[in-house]
């Protein structure tokens, strides 16, 4: 068994792609740091620049730049360069698949237009290698893309250097609560639509404990709080006014009891508060609507700054699956849009909740 990976080809024996493309990135610098240590040893015999010898030129084989390979592997500066993405890094990638498979181009063939290995390509539509203005634009321009909103807004994507404050959990929270928070953190506007209990973003301390508490295994005290602090967090950017906001809430969920009749009504309460804020608006769908016009769970719509960058998020038991694709997007957007229609004026939603309010405090008597 021979040490290393080899192909019968000729009578010859010939190195995998792979471990070639390695093997010549070694070669390169071993050659460039014998180059640097013979020029090092020529200023020393010679005389340093300070003391009024002019230091020799390099060697003419000496290389002046980074090697750029054109085999499966990317160049050393490319591997240098791969990270672990975040989401917007994620969707800047996917975006520039989409706009490639739009233009009806293959991976290897991009590549080729664009002087890069296809190895790059796809490393940059995972989001692992950094993609900038310029080659965003040549991506564009040999896919043909005339969409000039977009790509201003991928371009602004492109050069963000932002750390979110999200970040501070990335190492207690799941990927998934960080996603949502950083997608609600870009957006230009915000809908929800809940069915089973009233939008996280709107939710009172107490409430948002009680819907924790819910949780299946039971999460540790420790867990609920670190939570708690999370939503909090995320209620900012509705709260001070500086997202738009427009949460749909079905009937069901403010009749809901999780930890009850006391902490519903201190919530139907802060609920009325919250929708004569600047930029909050809350509708309630009523029962006595024909059908339900939404699916039949909780789901967050965040525009981005253009049509095609906007987002969906479907709440579930196990997870805060993600959905952006045009026709997911067209479905999503009809869904709100019937909303809309059959859901109650925000004055007559007010009265409406303060009905149940009343009816809860009675009750409760």
């Amino acid at each position: 068994m021979p040490h290393v990976a080899a192909l019968r080809c000729a009578g010859s024996m010939r190195l995998l792609p792979g471990k070639q493309a390695l093997l010549t990135i070694r070669r390169i610098d071993v050659r460039t740091t014998i180059a640097h240590r013979l020029l090092k040893l020529i200023r020393m015999r010679e005389g340093s620049p300070s003391g009024g010898t002019r230091a020799p030129s390099a060697p003419k084989w000496l290389p002046t730049q980074a090697a750029r390979h054109t085999g499966p592997c990317t160049c050393r500066e490319d591997a240098m360069a791969l990270r672990t993405p975040t989401l917007r890094q994620r969707r800047l990638g996917a975006e520039l698949r989409r706009m490639r498979e739009q233009a009806g181009l293959g991976g290897s063939h991009l590549a080729r237009l664009l002087g890069v290995t296809p190895a790059l390509v796809t490393q940059m539509e995972n989001g692992k290698s950094a993609v900038g203005v310029e080659r965003l634009r040549e991506i564009a321009t040999a896919c043909m893309c005339a969409n000039e909103p977009l790509i201003e807004a991928l371009a602004g994507m492109a050069v963000e250097r932002e750390t979110g404050w999200w970040e501070e959990y990335s190492h207690s929270l799941n990927i998934d609560l960080l996603d949502v928070a950083a997608i609600e953190a870009h957006a230009r506007r915000v809908f929800t639509y809940s069915i089973t209990f009233v939008p996280g973003l709107l939710q009172t301390p107490a409430y948002a404990a009680s819907v924790f508490a819910r949780a299946i295994p039971p999460l540790p005290s420790s867990d609920v709080d670190l939570r708690m602090s999370f939503r909090l967090r995320r209620q900012q950017i509705v709260r001070s006014g500086a997202t738009p906001y427009t949460a749909f809430i079905h009937e069901a969920a403010l009749r809901m009891q999780f930890s009850g009749p006391e902490a519903l009504a201190e919530q139907l309460g802060a609920l009325i508060d919250d929708s004569e804020s600047s930029g909050i608006s809350v509708r309630v769908v009523p029962f006595t609507i024909e059908s339900l016009p939404g699916p039949s769970e909780n789901f967050v719509y965040t525009e981005g700054p253009v049509p095609e960058l906007d987002t969906v998020q479907i709440d579930i038991s196990f997870g805060c699956p993600l959905f952006d694709a045009p026709s997911d997007l067209a479905s999503y957007r009809e869904i709100l849009d019937r909303m809309e229609s059959v859901a109650l004026s925000e004055e007559d939603s007010r009265d409406f909740i303060r009905s149940i309010k009343k009816e809860i405090e009675g009750n409760h008597e």
